[in-house]
């Protein structure tokens, strides 16, 4: 079977429970690898296999949205682990993290690039390209994702020994000072849909 078949083929397992999302927001990324975002949506079934993320730690992480207080904006980020937390950047780009740890942490990871799963053809190496790629925006804010519409599932079975997981600088953080220079992205090490090595 053509890696395309396969796609096609591809079903999805049940989603994660919320307690996969209330522990410490480095360990959640890091386990958030491999797993993989769906979305049943209008345009149907599109997925794609997580293989980056970046981690932020709250208020006191300079370079988390939350280190600016608790706005309308940011409200879902102190709500319970395991909702969407999805904003606009530059005005046209839709991003998407999970919230995660205890509730009022302001916690949550971003996931910057995914392995496309279905279309086996998106582009889905970048935060924006795979909101547009999945059909995920603003309206999806809040949304539980232990549901059924849109969730993240256990790790597709790779047949193969456990992948190196990589930790490096965020992205377009250096207004951070030193937070700028913590190694909360992780990704697969030498996956082609990681959006910077």
């Amino acid at each position: 079977m053509t890696e395309r078949a396969a796609n096609r083929a591809w079903r999805p397992q049940a989603a994660l429970p919320r307690s996969f999302y209330e522990g410490q927001t480095i360990d959640v990324a890091r386990a958030l690898l491999g797993c993989s975002l769906v979305h049943h949506g209008a345009h149907g079934l599109r997925a794609g296999r997580i293989v980056e993320v970046e981690a932020y730690l709250g208020p006191r992480d300079k370079a988390a949205h939350s280190a600016r207080g608790r706005t309308a904006r940011t409200e879902v980020m102190f709500g319970p682990a395991g909702h969407a937390y999805v904003y606009l950047i530059y005005g046209m780009h839709c991003c998407m993290n999970v919230v995660t740890g205890p509730t009022g942490s302001g916690s949550a990871v971003l996931i910057r690039a995914l392995e496309p799963i279905t279309p086996p053809d998106a582009r889905t190496n970048g935060p924006g390209l795979l909101c547009r790629a999945l059909a995920i925006d603003r309206r999806h804010y809040g949304l539980d994702l232990t549901g059924d519409r849109l969730f993240v599932c256990a790790p597709i079975e790779r047949g193969q020994a456990q992948e190196r997981i990589v930790s490096a600088k965020r992205i377009g953080v250096e207004y951070a000072g030193a937070w700028a220079k913590r190694l909360l992205r992780f990704y697969l090490a030498g996956n082609a849909h990681v959006s910077r090595r």
